[in-house]
């Protein structure tokens, strides 16, 4: 029979499977094709085929994967493999927060470029807009509606723009990604109160948070608006992260993924060839120049070079 697997822990992974029943299953032998190649065999959003135990209606084996629509991922730099998140949406909610911690666009400009690489389209929620919104996060939101990425602003605490939220993620499948700490169970538990996900205070320390979702999880909700229309909302928390770093592609094709610049790339004077950091005649710095590309976004996309080249000469 056909299962959900809603998360997984140890390569055991609790699966809604289509009798109604759910089940803790693990992975019968080497059925996974390129299962070794990745972090984790499985994430939630995963379909699978399951056989159940006949021992016990509470357990099961995987015995199958059910081709993904997409998946979204990133890099394990510790171990150099990628690491499922979520597979099978049809929204990436990537949240950041107004402040404490404070807002790091370079976060959400690498999760941009994992989703353009991986064909997902994004929602950027910017959480806790109670608090002071500086001039310069502003700026960024700006930049990234004028790329074309759509955006809400919104408050947990308060329940401003919660609605536009709600509707947004209404009869889809969408993944939450987003830092420690920025509010991402806290947008759960507002939206489906009866969840009650740990939250925890941000570190006055280090100014960020701490991981309180340590596994990506499935939730199927059914979420009310403030004006009691019902709506059916599937979603995975994905576990809080500190670093993004990128899969899939090389140095010489971080462009291409980063929409205001992948329309530039061959037309610089040395072509290809271009580097886009110091050649004359080179059209990404002369869009730079002119205010075409965020400064900040061209950082971003110096530092995502950067590292890339570093894991090619290291691996």
């Amino acid at each position: 029979m056909k299962g959900l697997v809603l998360k997984g822990s140890n390569n055991i992974f609790f699966v809604e499977c289509e009798d109604g029943k759910l089940r803790n299953c693990s992975i019968k032998g080497k059925v996974l094709k390129d299962s070794a190649l990745y972090y984790n065999p499985l994430a939630a959003g995963d379909l699978v085929n399951i056989e159940p135990d006949t021992h016990s209606e509470n357990e099961g084996l995987v015995t199958g994967l059910i081709e993904r629509k997409n998946s979204f991922l990133r890099l394990n730099q510790k171990l150099n493999m990628p690491q499922l998140l979520a597979a099978n949406i049809g929204l990436l909610v990537c949240v950041a927060s107004a402040a404490n911690p404070p807002f790091r666009p370079r976060f959400v400009d690498r999760v941009l470029v994992q989703a353009e690489i991986q064909k997902i389209p994004v929602l950027i929620v910017l959480n806790k807009c109670d608090l002071k919104i500086a001039d310069d996060v502003r700026e960024r939101m700006e930049d990234w509606k004028r790329l074309g990425y759509k955006t809400i602003e919104v408050s947990a605490k308060e329940g401003r723009g919660m609605d536009n939220l709600i509707e947004a993620l209404s009869a889809k499948t969408s993944a939450l990604v987003g830092q420690s700490g920025v509010g991402k169970s806290t947008l759960l538990n507002f939206i489906a109160p009866d969840l009650n996900l740990r939250t925890s205070a941000i570190s006055d320390k280090y100014d960020r948070g701490t991981h309180t979702t340590t596994q990506g999880e499935y939730f199927k909700i059914k979420a009310l608006s403030s004006k009691g229309k019902e709506h059916s909302i599937n979603i995975i928390d994905t576990p809080g992260v500190r670093n993004f770093a990128i899969y899939g592609i090389g140095p010489e094709d971080t462009g291409l993924y980063f929409p205001e610049m992948e329309k530039l790339i061959g037309s610089c004077k040395f072509g290809l060839s271009c580097t886009h950091t110091h050649e004359p005649g080179c059209a990404l710095l002369e869009a730079l120049k002119k205010g075409d590309i965020h400064k900040d976004r061209y950082t971003s996309f110096e530092l995502i070079n950067k590292e890339l080249q570093e894991t090619v000469k290291k691996y």
